[in-house]
């Protein structure tokens, strides 16, 4: 079920008031009640909209493919000193690239189904309570006799990443027939999201059944060595059929077009590589510098606010969850990007991976005081400072900022990761 831009675009309306007349979505998008009926007949007869009213079907806004685990966060009292025992304090809480994202979507009010794969033990029992509490839509997550995946991370006093260990082996089991077995949800989905934790042949499969159905898909790199096997995976990107957006930080941009990514000119470039081998977004993540959001309407900066760091953790996910639900919402891509770096800002600022507080009306707040994207470059925030986020025109939607670096239990490999 495949929807135009403009479909998408009164799909956005009537969420945020399913009895908005046909005068008012024209008015709303500048166009005709004549043309406006013709797209409400088309969501119809494509099972979108029910009855009067416009009712929304309940079909999944969006499917998120990718890991899940517990991750446990010890926090030094004071400045971490290796080679001894710390003073500290610990904390377990659910985690995962995939999860954390689908827990943002669901935290900000769009339905999202998560496919993963959790072990049959006490530890996924408690990430499959919470992460159901919280919203997210269980019914694809594979249990399977390995034991629930965990990312053990210790962190400075400042929040940021000393050292993590990760055991992915739960994961690694998710294959191309769980992906099959949610092949309804997948295929009638507005967005799939892929989190690069997964096999390179369970990726492919994903993204081929996203394609063939005309879901646009969004592919989240994670690390530099997963960002290399992405760029090895054949037929992932195809010119055909576009991925719509990747996530990649500098170096992970390197990772897949082995091109330099230290400059601006060199980082446009490197965009211009992935469009042309098939991306029709890309989205570089440039830690206190922002972001650079790169597409058919040119490269845009969009600026990072400042907040206080508290733990870098889930800021990513914040980053890109945020940013689905805006897209969603009806939000332009560079407006939905504001406003995922403004629920960035928000998660850095608390000491929870995935705020439970997340709201869009929380995130709207926070995007009012940021600065606004523009074409040219951004200057780098000061020192000690973390991206927040640029104001935006999301209809009733949040928007937000992007944190540092994306360094902790956000990612879920061996290697230091990204934080924004």
């Amino acid at each position: 079920m495949a929807l135009t831009d403009r479909e998408r675009q009164i799909v956005g309306l009537l969420r945020g008031n399913p009895m908005m007349s046909s005068d008012a979505i024209a008015e709303r998008l500048g166009s005709t009640r004549a043309a406006v009926n013709v797209h409400l007949s088309n969501l119809g007869k494509k099972g979108v909209i029910l009855g009067r009213g416009y009712l929304l079907a309940e079909q999944p806004g969006v499917v998120v493919v990718g890991g899940a685990n517990m991750d446990i966060k010890a926090r030094s009292a004071a400045r971490a000193v290796p080679g001894t025992s710390n003073p500290g304090r610990a904390a377990m809480s659910p985690g995962g690239v995939g999860r954390n994202i689908a827990e943002n979507l669901a935290r900000l009010g769009t339905r999202v189904y998560l496919v993963a794969a959790v072990g049959r033990d006490p530890l996924g029992d408690m990430l499959i309570r919470e992460t159901a509490d919280a919203g997210v839509h269980l019914d694809h997550v594979y249990r399977t006799a390995t034991a629930t995946g965990t990312y053990t991370a210790v962190l400075d006093r400042d929040g940021e990443l000393v050292v993590a260990v990760s055991d992915m082996a739960a994961t690694a089991e998710l294959g191309p027939a769980q992906v099959d077995a949610a092949r309804d949800v997948i295929c009638s989905a507005e967005l799939l999201v892929l989190d690069g934790n997964l096999a390179a042949e369970t990726l492919s499969y994903a993204r081929n059944l996203a394609a063939s159905a005309g879901v646009r898909t969004v592919i989240e790199p994670v690390s530099v060595p997963k960002a290399a096997m992405l760029a090895a995976i054949p037929g992932l990107f195809d010119r055909a059929h576009p991925v719509y957006l990747i996530t990649p930080n500098r170096d992970e941009v390197t990772a897949l077009t082995g091109l330099p990514a230290g400059s601006d000119t060199e980082l446009r470039a490197a965009a211009a590589a992935l469009h042309a081998s098939g991306v029709t977004y890309v989205w570089i993540r440039l830690g206190a510098a922002g972001s650079l959001l790169s597409g058919p309407n040119g490269a845009h900066r969009i600026p990072a606010g400042r907040a206080a760091v508290v733990d870098v953790t889930g800021a990513g996910d914040a980053l890109l969850g945020a940013f689905c639900h805006a897209l969603l919402g009806g939000a332009d891509p560079i407006d939905a990007a504001r406003f995922g770096h403004a629920a960035a800002a928000l998660t850095i600022a608390s000491e929870e991976t995935v705020r439970r507080d997340l709201t869009p009306r929380l995130v709207a707040s926070a995007l009012a005081s940021a600065p606004a994207a523009r074409p040219g470059s951004a200057p780098a925030a000061p020192p000690g400072s973390a991206p927040a986020a640029a104001p935006s025109a999301v209809p009733a939607r949040p928007t937000a900022a992007a944190p540092p670096r994306r360094t902790t239990a956000s990612h879920h490999t061996s290697t230091q990761e990204r934080t924004a």
